[in-house]
């Protein structure tokens, strides 16, 4: 997986993008950069908010923006209008659950090849990709068969 960038980057893309490069915003980035769960903002502002009483959400939703510009978070957009970041920005697979909603990162080969075969053959310079599997995670398949086997 990609590493995150340090701490003194992060100051010096905030401060070149015009903003204080406070300890919230810090937090923010780490959170999200360390965060294999695809955050919401929401989910972002609480998990900051834990460390940091006075953040904003305002704050959070700046800061991701930042982050998306400089091409170190990826917003991913989902049914129902759920919006979520992604911080793996090498290409990979997500794979989101329809039943809990969870999106795990896939750090396949194949995926990674595919995205640069396909771009240089087309010319193409990316500047993100996106390929998403809809099922049923693990873990909720076996709560199902619990419950069915509960229930006979």
């Amino acid at each position: 997986m990609n590493n995150p960038p340090s701490d003194s980057e992060i100051i010096e893309a905030l401060r070149g993008n015009g903003l204080k490069a406070t300890s919230q915003r810090i937090a923010i980035r780490r959170y999200v950069m360390d965060s294999r769960e695809h955050p919401t903002a929401q989910r972002v502002y609480e998990g900051v908010k834990k460390v940091h009483l006075t953040v904003s959400l305002a704050t959070v939703y700046k800061t991701l923006s930042v982050l998306e510009k400089l091409n170190l978070v990826q917003e991913l957009a989902f049914a129902k209008g759920e919006t979520r970041f992604d911080s793996f920005m090498e290409p990979h697979i997500n794979l989101v659950c329809r039943r809990c909603g969870s999106v795990a990162d896939v750090d396949d080969i194949v995926a990674r090849e595919m995205v640069v075969s396909v771009t240089r053959e087309a010319g193409f310079s990316p500047t993100g990709q996106r390929i998403d599997i809809y099922g049923i995670c693990a873990r909720c398949s076996a709560r199902r068969t619990r419950s069915i086997s509960t229930l006979q």
